[in-house]
């Protein structure tokens, strides 16, 4: 699961450094045909960074 939350993460940072650098949105070009999937994945990058935030603060669950 953290894995998963990190690559989401990831996404999300990229997405914003694309919007910031170049004002090009990688999430709408790729599903902004399907306003709901756009926002789905914009849900689910905003708690995989909850997650990652979580987990560099507590550590990843399931983690030793």
């Amino acid at each position: 699961m953290c894995k998963v939350a990190k690559i989401l993460a990831a996404i999300g940072a990229i997405n914003w450094g694309l919007i910031g650098a170049v004002d090009f949105n990688l999430v709408n070009t790729l599903v902004g045909s399907v306003p709901m999937l756009e926002k789905v994945v914009y849900i689910l990058v905003g708690v995989a960074g909850v997650m990652v935030l979580y987990g560099a603060v507590v550590g990843c669950p399931g983690k030793k």
